[in-house]
Order: C-alpha cells, then structure tokens, then sequence
C-alpha cells in the first residue's frame, strides 16, 4: 500500500489556534493510525504578517500537545521560484492565460452586478486575447495577473471528500481564479496545490472553510498531470452566537498557550478538541492516546458544525465548562507520577516550591497533591486553592469566615483549646486527630460539626475540600497549631 502522507501548514502570523490545533491533531492521529508520515509546512508567503517569534509559538504549540511530525519545518517561501514555474508552465499549456484588466475596471463591473442585484465573478474579458495583443500590452508596460482558465460549457469538477461524499462544483460557478498576483508573487490555491504535489501528499484533512478551495486545486493537479490526493474536510468549530470561532472575534481565547497558563494538561486539551467534531459510534469521552490513535478515522468526522462554548464574560469559567470538566478528569485520575511535574511547574511559577518537596518532603509532597487533587479542575488550584498546604500565607474567604467562625463566638475559646489537644499528640494522623477532635466536642457538648467547620476555614480559608481529618494531618501539626493559636485574631480583623 502507498505510504500515507499528510500535512499540516499553518500561516504563522500569530499563536497556534485552537482550530489550527484540532487540524494538527488530526492529521497527527491519522499519521498514527496508518504508520504514515506528518509534515509540517510553513506556509508564510505573507512576508508583512509572519514572524520568527509566531514561528516558534505555533512549534511550541504543537510540542506541548505532544503532536510530533515526521518532516519539516518546511517553508513555503523558499519554493516561491517552483509556484512561478508551475504557472508558466500552465500559461504555456493554455491551462492559464495572462489578465490585464486593472482594479478600477473590476471594481467598475462588479459596482455594475451590484446594482443589477447580481452576483459578480470574472467575465473572461483577457481569456482570448491574441498573442499579438499580449505582447502589444506588455511592451506597454501594462500590469497583469495570471489567471487559471477554467473549462466552460457543461459539466464540472468532481471530488469524493472522506467526510462530505460526493461534491460537484459546476464550471459555470467557476471564475477564472487569479492564480499570481500583479506583483508576481503566486497565490495560495496555486502555492499550496504546489507543495503538496511536491510533498507527495496522499490526504489533505483540513477545515471547512478550504472547501471553496478544492475544485480550484483540483483543477491546477489536473492541469499539471498530477495525480490528486484525497480531501477531508472537518466541520467548522462555533460559539455558541453561531459565529466561527476567530481570532478576530475571540482574542486570546482561541490560543493554546491560553489554555496552557490557565492550568490544562496537554493530553486533555487534545482529548477536548478531538471531540469537536469526530466522535466514535459508541459516543466516548475519555480516551488515553493509545485508544484514540486506535479508535480514529476519518469516516469519524462529522459534518454538522461543533459547538465551542466560549464564556468570555463568566466570573465562573475561563472557557467551555466541557473543556474544564475534562481537564480535571485527567487531573484527577492520570498516574501521580505524571501529574506531579504539571504541579511543580505551578508552585515554582507561584513562588511557593520548596526544594524539599523533591527531597526529603518527597512523600509528604506526593501524598498531599494525591490528597487535594480530587477537588481541583486546573493545575493553577495548586497554587491557588493549594496554598495553604504550601504557604503559611493564603487568602481567607469572608463569607466563609463569617459562617463558620465568626458566628459562633465560643470559637475563640475552643480553637486555641482545640490546638492545645492536638499539639501533645505523639502521632499526627487522620485517626489521632479525628479522634481528639470529637472528644474535645464531646467535652465541650457541642456539635462536632462546628468544631470540624471552623477549623477547616482556620486554617486553610476555605469551606469544602478532602475530609477535614486527612487535611490537618496534610497541613501539619505545627502550621495547625499555630493557625488554630492564631484564630482568635480573626475576630479582631473583622470588629
């Protein structure tokens, strides 16, 4: 059988988009899937807009995601010369011919479709100039674009895409495209066709949007003897107002390196935006990267359009609350020992890591983020919500403080009398110290509830978490001593 060969040719004039992402991954998995091969082509003609810095952003990207290519980088700049080939050749071959009508014109003629209420496309006015005429213009020093000459009369271009099936494009709906611009330079439906005949790709799995693409591309293999490769076309990636998710409309949002500063593990992420628009027929969620490169293929696509729920205004969540979801399903159940890196990274960033945690704390280090990450959606919680396991510093939530201390005034009293029963304890465990916590309750005839609540909020500033039990003798005798000794301050604060 050929050998598989795929692409993936991001334009690099920003970040690595989340659609940009999901086409990489598919690609990525099919390569996978069939022991084929994945090249990564730059395509940055665009000399204004590309940049080294969003060059290595988008590389960057890709290697976060654990999304390895065969091939490449490539530059599609450095084959500028074989796109200006290419289309002489196909001026010679009379499959092109050479347009000198100028913008005013053009501009003139679709004004007039306007008014008509008609749609405008190119009227073929330099399809048949003689020869003589050609070199007259140009010995005038005339401008031209070259365009593709399409073929008139019945019939059209017909393509078989793995997601949509059959796709016929009249010829009648097809201008004669521009195919190198006035200033020579050749353009993307020429370029890319170009390269991937050059790649020897075999599968050119992209968005929706490259559908109008497609018979022009098919066309220029055509025109040039070459043989096509096959087309796959994913459903397009909305908001939920039904508006193409866009760096233009959505900013940062729609960046990886977003997702990546805000907690998300890379697999999870991959696993999120495989599912916007493939699925299996037994409809599953989860997959470890073995089960996807196995469950994948292309007949998966979808073609109805994915949804991507983005909340830019939600106090409550950064993004879709899918993604979140998911994120805290791997970070929650993936081994520890491929976690604890993720949030070592967090706290060293957050200024709270402690060479210890890799020495002699390492079981303490290990049990604890074992212990709190049953609750915690990213890996910023860590540092965040995790502090007060790192840090004898960290935030105090009023209204949490308000209802579990600060209405029970007898809490000045019995937390500084409950540290005074946990400080002799000879082993601090989640027994002892439950065990010494309900007696005091008992002692005190008070419910134990109220003694459980207010030192969890003591001394972690929080409401809800792992069993109080297992937090303290997480937290440490000493650091819940000393916060449960320093309680009665907290109704100071706040008179």
């Amino acid at each position: 059988m050929e050998e598989v060969r795929v692409r993936f040719p991001p334009s690099p004039t920003g970040y690595l988009h989340i659609g940009g992402a999901r086409t990489a991954i598919y690609n990525w998995l099919f390569t996978q899937k069939t022991a084929g091969t994945l090249i990564v082509r730059i395509e940055d003609t665009d000399a204004e807009r590309s940049t080294e810095e969003s060059i290595g952003a988008i590389l960057d990207g890709l290697r976060w995601l654990g999304i390895t290519w065969d091939e490449g980088p490539y530059f599609q700049s450095a084959y500028a010369s074989e796109h200006r080939q290419a289309a002489q050749r196909l001026l010679e071959s009379g499959h092109a011919y050479k347009c000198f009508c100028t913008q005013e014109e053009l501009e003139r003629k679709r004004e007039e479709a306007r008014k008509r209420k008609d749609d405008y496309s190119y009227d073929g006015t330099c399809r048949n100039r003689s020869a003589e005429e050609i070199g007259r213009l140009e010995e005038e020093g005339c401008a031209y674009v070259i365009r593709f000459k399409v073929p008139r009369g019945p019939g059209g271009v017909v393509s078989e895409d793995a997601v949509y099936g059959v796709i016929e494009k009249k010829y009648r709906d097809i201008e004669d495209f521009v195919i190198v611009r006035s200033n020579g330079s050749p353009l993307y439906v020429l370029s890319n066709a170009v390269d991937d005949i050059r790649d020897r790709i075999t599968h050119v799995i992209r968005g929706q949007d490259h559908l109008a693409n497609t018979p022009k591309q098919i066309l220029i293999y055509e025109a040039l003897g070459e043989r096509l490769p096959r087309f796959a076309h994913m459903p397009l990636t909305l908001d939920p107002q039904k508006r193409k998710i866009s760096k233009r409309a959505h900013g940062e949002m729609v960046a990886i390196q977003y997702y990546r500063e805000r907690g998300f593990l890379p697999w999870a992420l991959v696993n999120f935006l495989v599912l916007l628009g493939w699925s299996t027929s037994d409809d599953r969620e989860f997959f470890s990267k073995d089960e996807l490169i196995d469950a994948f293929s292309l007949e998966g696509i979808n073609r109805a359009n994915s949804m991507f729920d983005i909340r830019k205004d939600d106090p409550k969540f950064f993004t879709d609350p899918k993604a979140i979801s998911m994120n805290a399903h791997y970070l929650r159940t993936m081994p520890l020992d491929e976690l604890l890196p993720y949030v070592q990274a967090e706290l060293e960033a957050a200024g709270l890591w402690s060479p210890s945690f890799a020495g002699n704390k390492r079981p303490w280090f290990e049990s604890t983020v074992d212990l709190i990450r049953s609750r915690y959606h990213t890996t910023k919680d860590f540092a965040n919500l995790g502090r007060p396991y790192f840090a004898d510093a960290f935030p105090m939530e009023e209204k949490v403080l308000r209802k579990n201390i600060l209405k029970h005034d007898n809490l000045k009293e019995w937390l500084p009398l409950m540290a005074e029963r946990l400080e002799p304890l000879a082993e601090f465990t989640p027994d002892s110290v439950e065990q010494a916590i309900r007696g005091l309750a008992t002692e005190l005839d008070v419910k134990a509830g109220i003694l459980i609540n207010g030192a969890r909020t003591a001394v972690t500033g929080q409401a809800a978490g792992p069993g109080l039990f297992d937090v303290l003798a997480a937290v440490g005798k000493q650091r819940v001593v000393q916060r449960l000794r320093q309680a009665p301050s907290l109704f100071d604060a706040m008179e």
